[in-house]
């Protein structure tokens, strides 16, 4: 069960979450072939992911920004910028392109940290911009709770698209964070649970002041949590392929 689109349109183009979308494909191109050669992508990891422990020793802390860009195969680039592409557009309609540039830097900035509190001694290289998504994430909840967002549930051979608030996908989403971080050993290979759990949190924490400029609490009662503008509609098209049936 994972998302695939929101019913909250933006006011503007995004010009930014499409340049970061870009940025972290154009990057992922760029080193792809190194990944079927295990010594030549550590090597590469070594140099640009981040690692706690060298962190935590005073060296290589320009990795907390290189980490962002990096990821460790298709499917982990694939799901983070589908989370990207749904939920950025919104939260860079909400604070204008350079204000969205910095909080989706400070919030990854803000989840590398996190991550490296949870296990500051690893030696495990971190890659992916989960941790800043997770923090455009946590703004999104606060601002738009009640926005719909189309889930597919695959069980089996069923596929159906149906819609739920976006405070049920988040905040289960949420839950599994937590659950996956207090359930998983810190050291090890593995997903980086609390950099996402500390970059929605950051991300949340960072919306703040703007949801109180919009009104706060009165900014939910005027929209009923829902947002402020129409909600995008969806249907299904006949498609012009023909039907071809069995004699």
């Amino acid at each position: 069960m994972f998302p695939i689109r929101d019913h909250n349109p933006s006011g503007r183009i995004p010009y930014v979450t499409y340049t970061l979308i870009a940025l972290n494909i154009g990057v992922f191109i760029m080193y792809w072939p190194l990944l079927s050669d295990a010594r030549a992508i550590s090597s590469f990891f070594g140099d640009w992911a981040m690692i706690p422990g060298r962190v935590s020793a005073g060296e290589q802390s320009y990795t907390l920004v290189t980490s962002m860009f990096l990821h460790g195969g298709i499917m982990h680039l694939a799901g983070n910028m589908l989370f990207l592409w749904i939920f950025g557009d919104n939260m860079e309609d909400e604070f204008g392109h350079l204000g969205f540039t910095i909080f989706y830097l400070a919030s990854g900035l803000a989840a590398g940290a996190a991550h490296l509190i949870s296990d500051p001694s690893s030696g495990v290289p971190t890659v992916g911009a989960s941790g800043a998504i997770a923090g455009v994430m946590g703004g999104y909840l606060l601002l738009f709770p009640k926005a719909r967002v189309d889930i597919l549930l695959i069980l089996v051979v069923i596929f159906k698209i149906f819609p739920i608030p976006a405070w049920i996908m988040l905040g289960l989403w949420f839950g599994m964070q937590l659950l996956g971080g207090f359930s998983t050993p810190t050291t090890g290979g593995g997903v980086a649970y609390w950099a996402h759990a500390g970059g929605f949190v950051i991300g949340l924490i960072f919306t703040i002041p703007h949801f109180l400029r919009r009104g706060g609490i009165a900014f939910w009662q005027r929209t009923d949590m829902h947002p402020p503008h129409p909600e995008a509609t969806y249907r299904f098209a006949r498609t012009n392929v023909p039907t071809v049936r069995r004699k």
